[in-house]
């Protein structure tokens, strides 16, 4: 790339509004593509050189318009690692696994890149590759945290764009690096280190966080082991096994280590802290916080295997999660909001490590209350664009009922939704799994081996329930 004349005049603008970074996003299955070939190419580009996008982001009409305005040989980047588009293509099924690369301000001062002051393509923008076009970029916009921040009159601008010509080349791109893929100095020579396979370590731990509707219809009874419980009661007593389970695997040598965080969000009509007892009040606790303080203890009856087979019986078991039915509102979103503000403080502090990514599991009997579904799908895509160097935020949906009649278990496609609009919002709310997951649910399923299945279901019952939570909540534990 060769440097303008005049570069420095455009550093001291970013220099400035303390600007260090233009951030493109793609879908974490074009890494291996975007390493192999050296670097990031635009779409004309990629066409012309028959290189294979295996995950478009824009689509045929985003195509046509940037023919239309001359700009299809322009690779596009903004100022905001948060571009709402990346959630449009999220939306329409383009990308599921998103990440958001980091690109150095270099390409900035390329002769042939240009400025656009809001989307290039939009009607009544500018477009041009001079300093004073530089200069029209809204750059108090641009800085905002998402472009609902902003005025209407501002929120075309929040989208300002930097086009660079053909291609950026590898060595610009400065988080390529931490996906977990080598960069060979011979991109040809590539050998790609899937997703989803970082093992879990007192260094690279991961995170899981429950979120659980304790909303009024939770008082609906269904059965437990052959006992008549509420739905509340009954999705307690599975999560606080569940996470007694989680517990277990960090036990090793009479020591619990520090393999996972663990959360516990409530909702209904307000939302908190699902622990109780000492670790009441609390978010994110330790496997050994969870061990030493437990609420109470209860009797339940649980499946165990004896000589005679599989038995029910009664045992007494630890709770941290206490069942509740808190008023007559879910508040799905507020639980949401939650979630991703312990996610934000946690990425941070483990982004540069090679963790396996949280996991989301939200479980609830019905619809939420007070937050459109269009606002919700985008808080779940926001959850969901979280990624760590191993893989994207995993987010389940898992709709209860008491007696899991027409159940859709992990679908393939919508098609298996039979055109119920509650479950393709589901389905538009949850991520898209990636195959490591697939030995577990074929035993649900059968399906073939190669398939991907979506983290939701409808219409689970509690035995379902117990399942797919065993699925979700995969631990690859080194012995480190």
């Amino acid at each position: 790339m060769e440097r303008r004349s005049n570069w420095q005049d455009f550093k001291a603008i970013l220099d400035q509004h303390g600007i260090t970074k233009l951030y493109p996003f793609t879908d974490r299955d074009n890494l291996e593509s975007i390493i192999k070939n050296g670097g990031l190419y635009s779409w004309a580009d990629c066409e012309e050189k028959r290189i294979d996008i295996a995950k478009p982001g824009g689509g045929q009409l985003s195509k046509d318009l940037d023919k239309r305005y001359h700009l299809q040989h322009y690779v596009r980047t903004s100022f905001t690692p948060k571009h709402p588009m990346m959630y449009v293509a999220m939306g329409d099924g383009r990308i599921s696994n998103p990440v958001v690369l980091e690109i150095d301000l270099d390409v900035i001062y390329d002769e042939d890149s240009k400025y656009a002051d809001r989307n290039a393509t939009k009607r009544g923008m500018n477009v041009g590759g001079t300093l004073e076009d530089f200069k029209k970029i809204h750059f108090q916009s641009v800085m905002a945290n998402t472009h609902f921040d902003l005025p209407e009159e501002e929120q075309s601008y929040f989208q300002a764009e930097v086009l660079v010509k053909n291609f950026i080349p590898l060595k610009y791109i400065k988080n390529i690096g931490n996906f977990g893929i080598p960069i060979p100095s011979k991109p040809k020579a590539l050998q790609v280190k899937s997703p989803y396979t970082a093992q879990i370590t007192r260094n690279t731990p991961t995170a899981f966080i429950f979120l659980v509707d304790q909303s009024v219809s939770m008082k609906r009874m269904t059965n437990l082991y052959g006992e008549e419980i509420s739905l509340a009661e009954a999705v307690a007593r599975i999560v606080n096994k569940q996470i007694y389970d989680l517990v277990l695997r960090c036990v090793k040598m009479d020591e619990v280590r520090h393999y996972y965080d663990i959360a516990i969000i409530g909702y209904g009509h307000e939302v908190y802290s699902g622990w109780n007892g000492d670790l009441s009040g609390r978010f994110f606790v330790s496997p050994e916080e969870i061990k030493n303080n437990p609420y109470k203890r209860i009797t339940v009856r649980e499946e165990v295997r004896t000589r005679k087979g599989v038995q029910v019986k009664e045992m007494e078991k630890n709770q941290w999660l206490e069942a509740r039915c808190n008023g007559n509102w879910t508040h799905l979103h507020q639980a949401f909001d939650k979630a991703k503000d312990l996610l934000d403080e946690w990425m941070e502090e483990h982004h540069e490590k090679d963790c396996y990514p949280p996991t989301i599991i939200n479980i609830t009997d019905g619809e939420f209350n007070h937050a459109s579904r269009e606002q919700v799908i985008q808080q779940a895509n926001e959850l969901k664009s979280m990624f760590t160097n191993d893989g994207n935020v995993l987010l389940w949906n898992i709709h209860i009922t008491p007696d899991g009649i027409k159940q859709v278990l992990l679908p393939i496609n919508k098609a298996e939704l039979n055109d119920d609009e509650y479950s393709e919002v589901l389905y538009d709310m949850s991520s898209l799994l990636p195959l490591r997951y697939n030995p577990d649910i074929s035993k649900l399923r059968g399906d073939e081996p190669d398939v991907r299945h979506t983290a939701m279901s409808v219409n689970a019952d509690m035995s379902t329930l117990m399942q797919l939570m065993d699925i979700g909540t995969p631990t690859n534990i080194s012995q480190q």
